[in-house]
Parts: structure tokens; sequence; C-alpha cells
């Protein structure tokens, strides 16, 4: 079986994500939650629950703590997640111990409330990056993989319960003030993690019903080259069977298409929903413009896709 080869562009964003992930990462922990006693979860929590029993830096047990869990990871997950996790296992502490060792970085400000704040927005971001490439950060990521291979628990669930077990670990050391400033930063991260996670893959869908609905489908395809998928519907109150106009469009289109249904028929009935994503033909693939005047018919793919 010929397999597909992937682009030197796909491979060159992967290792800027990872890169760039971790080295901000670890950037704001040597900045913000090292100075100024602000709680973690995940390895790097646990990191700073030792350095404070034993007096050793903290990137020293984060290294060790996710080269652990890389090996058992790879015992029990495979080779695959082993291959994925590997770069980040070794990056982020090393980028941390740098870090660490610059003069003043945790000068950068006094205010404990504005490091949360910067953090949990950051952190969001820094994992975002690295997730959105389908790598991993590794440390308890591991753990809660294998619980959900092995119990099938949600990720979800798993991930807030090994993070509130490591924040409660280094509430024998902190004041209750740091781990309310945690809390801020597991929210802020979650909030933003989300958000970057699907950044430029929101998109909008717009379902029409008018009895114009061919005028409708020509406008769109052709004046405003979007593609459109046609359904079978019945009215409600006639009973009457017709066809509805189904379009997912970016954003910035939903003006223009808007304008241009209601220049067809003033009445006619539109929804508009907010996806998170969207894959294919005119999105992620790039699409065939199409000509009314050819009069040929459009692709097998492309009549039916609602890019």
């Amino acid at each position: 079986m010929q397999t597909t080869r992937k682009p030197f562009r796909y491979y060159a964003v992967l290792c800027a994500s990872v890169l760039a992930g971790n080295a901000l990462l670890a950037f704001l922990v040597a900045a913000f939650v090292l100075p100024r006693g602000i709680v973690m979860g995940g390895t790097t929590g646990i990191g700073i629950v030792l350095s404070n029993l034993t007096g050793k830096d903290t990137a020293l047990f984060v290294l060790i703590l996710n080269l652990a869990l890389l090996v058992f990871g790879l015992c029990v997950l495979g080779k695959t997640f082993f291959l994925s996790t590997a770069a980040s296992s070794v990056l982020y502490p090393a980028f941390l111990a740098a870090f660490q060792r610059i003069p003043g970085i945790g000068d950068l400000t006094q205010n404990d409330l504005l490091a949360a704040i910067f953090t949990g927005l950051l952190m969001g971001v820094a994992l975002g990056l690295v997730m959105r490439v389908g790598s991993s950060t590794g440390g308890m990521d591991v753990v809660n993989l294998v619980f959900h291979k092995w119990f099938h628990f949600p990720i979800a669930v798993l991930v807030w319960v090994s993070d509130l077990v490591v924040v409660g670990g280094q509430a024998f050391f902190c004041k209750p003030e740091s781990i309310l400033l945690g809390l801020i930063v597991l929210l802020l991260e979650t909030l933003v993690l989300d958000r970057v996670m699907l950044l430029g893959s929101a998109q909008l869908q717009v379902f029409v019903v008018s009895d114009r609905y061919e005028t409708i489908r020509e406008k769109l395809l052709f004046e405003l080259q979007r593609g459109v998928t046609m359904t079978l519907i019945e009215t409600g109150l006639l009973e009457k069977e017709q066809k509805g106009v189904l379009c997912v469009i970016h954003p910035r289109q939903l003006f223009a298409v808007t304008s241009c249904i209601q220049a067809v028929d003033p009445q006619a009935f539109i929804t508009i929903t907010k996806i998170k994503e969207v894959r294919g033909k005119g999105f992620t693939l790039a699409r065939i413009p199409v000509e009314k005047e050819t009069n040929a018919p459009l692709p097998a793919a492309g009549k039916d896709d609602p890019s």
C-alpha cells in the first residue's frame, strides 16, 4: 500500500510549535510561578513539592518525572505515543533550567494576581501550540491516558482530578492565597486552551428555507463561490415538500451571504449556527472555482460539500 509523504511544511510547523510551546511554558514557570509561589498541577507541581522537601532544583525533578512517565507510557501506550511525547518530556525541563538561570527573570512583576493572570492566559497558549499539532506535553498526561485506557474514565475528569491532587499536595507548603491563585491559573488556562485549539477553525453554518431555493443555490455557488448542500425538507404548516439550502461560511462572509439570500427572497427563513471546526474542500483543502457559463456539472465531492 502506497503511503503519502507529508510535506516539509508539516514537519516545520510541528517542530516550531513544539519548541515555542515548551519554551513559553518554561518561561512562565520560571518568571511567575516559582518566584510568586503559585501552585500548579502536573509534574511541575510535583517538582515544586519535591523541591520544597529537598531543596534541589525543580527542573531536575521535572526531568526525572517526565522521563519515568515517558517510559511508563511506552510500555502501556506504545511507540506512537512515545515518539510524539519524547520531545516535550526533555525540552520543557531543559528550557526551565535555562530560564531559571537568567538574572532577574523573577522580578518582572511583584503583583501575585497579575502573575497568575499572565500565567493562566499564556499557559493556555503554550499548551495549545503543542496540542494543535498532535503532540503532548508529557508528564501527568501519561498517567491520565493510562487510566483512561485501563478504566475508561473521561480524559477531562482525569485531568481535573490529577491537577487537584497535585495542587492539594502543595497546600502543605503554600499559603491559602497561593492555592486560590493556582485555581485562577487553571481556569484561565482551560478557557484559553480551548480557544487556541480551535483557532481559525470555527465557522458559521447557514441553513435557508425558501421557495426560491434554486435561485439562492445559484447565487451562493456562482456569485459568492461558496459550496452548498441541498437537503430534502417538508414545511410544517402546509406540509409542502421542497429543498433547504445548507452553506458553511467564514464569519466575515455572513453579511454578504445573508444580504444575497434576502435580496432573492426577503421572507426566507434563515438559521445561523456556530460550529467549532470545519475540514475539507474550501477550508483545509483548496476549493475548485465553478463558472455558471460552462454548464459543467460540479465534482461529485463538491456538489454536496457545504464548504
